[in-house]
């Protein structure tokens, strides 16, 4: 398993963790995931391992704290230092006005419930699951940094935030002397490349490590999307349980895509799925990349996308199909790109 750093910290993770969003099932959104109980979970999780993925990702909400708790069972054991742990908190959790933001308030609370429910006393990577306008900047950083000094969390990172949210955190962190987020959680995949536009150049000019959740855009790029075909009725976007909204993702592009993710796979042997992670992995500052499984099988094709890479006529042809029209100001911008040049894609 390759390793890499993570954003400007001296933490490195694999290139591929493994998501726990499919663990507990409690609500009926969750469910469309998966129902990953305790015993199964332990063997995913031994999979991982043996495989040389130690990077376990969860949030709060994930089926109302029952992902975090399921986890703990499943690593309950195990060497802890040998684990890299991350979790995330802002969205609602529970009842009540404070239930939800990231208000020191709030996140002192959800820290010591994740580590109670994780079975641990501190957490590897604390994500903010999403960006709080309402709340101050300086109040979470500052809450964040306290968090860091105390033990309870090693590193703290960012999740849906836009450019002037993270901007705005590392500017207030560096003038404060506080710690930094270190790393974006991202959604980024063959089926949306707008991460592209702006937050890949802030990364890369601030060193902020990608951690990519959906690569496979909620299953559509798994292989079971086909043009002039049905559409999979036990898929999660079906059943109702995709994080990205139909919406978003534009018809034509997107068979268009698939079409070259098929004739990539039949030159390269692989699977669809291990086609869309591996052009992930070439992407500039995509540390990790998140993947899930609802079974053993599922997981053990996924780990498989390592090990080997695309040839760059094969980038070039995925990067073609899926490319869409920027917006404003990238398209402006993009018109002189001696003033405003793009990652370093090839």
């Amino acid at each position: 398993m390759e390793y890499r750093q993570l954003g400007a910290s001296g933490l490195h993770v694999p290139v591929l963790s493994f998501g726990t969003a499919t663990f507990g099932g409690s609500n009926d959104f969750f469910k469309a995931w998966g129902s990953t109980q305790a015993d199964e979970a332990t063997r995913l999780i031994d999979i991982c391992l043996e495989s040389g993925v130690n990077f376990f990702d969860t949030a709060d909400i994930y089926s109302d704290g029952m992902a975090e708790e399921v986890l703990g069972k499943a690593i309950a054991g195990k060497q802890r230092d040998r684990l890299i742990l991350s979790t995330k908190a802002t969205f609602t959790f529970g009842e009540g006005q404070n239930n939800q933001g990231s208000s020191r308030l709030h996140l002192l609370k959800q820290v010591e419930g994740s580590l109670k429910r994780l079975g641990t006393d501190y957490i590897d990577v604390y994500h903010m699951h999403g960006f709080d306008g309402n709340t101050p900047v300086e109040e979470t950083l500052r809450t964040l940094d306290d968090l860091i000094q105390s033990g309870k969390v090693r590193y703290i990172a960012a999740s849906n935030f836009s450019g002037w949210h993270l901007m705005k955190s590392l500017s207030v962190s560096e003038r404060n002397s506080w710690n930094k987020y270190i790393a974006h959680q991202v959604y980024y995949s063959l089926a949306n490349r707008e991460y592209e536009w702006e937050l890949m150049p802030l990364a890369l000019d601030q060193k902020v490590g990608a951690i990519v959740w959906s690569p496979l855009s909620a299953g559509r790029l798994g292989g079971k999307y086909r043009r002039n075909q049905p559409l999979p009725t036990d898929s999660r976007v079906a059943q109702g349980g995709s994080p990205v909204p139909e919406m978003v993702v534009k018809e034509d592009i997107f068979y268009n895509t698939v079409d070259a993710l098929y004739e990539v796979a039949e030159e390269t042997g692989k699977t669809v799925a291990q086609v869309a992670l591996n052009w992930l992995l070439q992407r500039p500052t995509v540390s990790s990349i998140i993947i899930g499984a609802r079974n053993e099988e599922q997981l053990k094709q996924n780990l498989e996308a390592v090990g080997w890479n695309l040839t760059l006529e094969q980038v070039k042809k995925l990067d073609a199909a899926s490319e869409v029209p920027t917006i404003y100001p990238y398209w402006h911008q993009r018109q002189n790109t001696t003033l405003n040049p793009l990652p370093d894609f090839y």
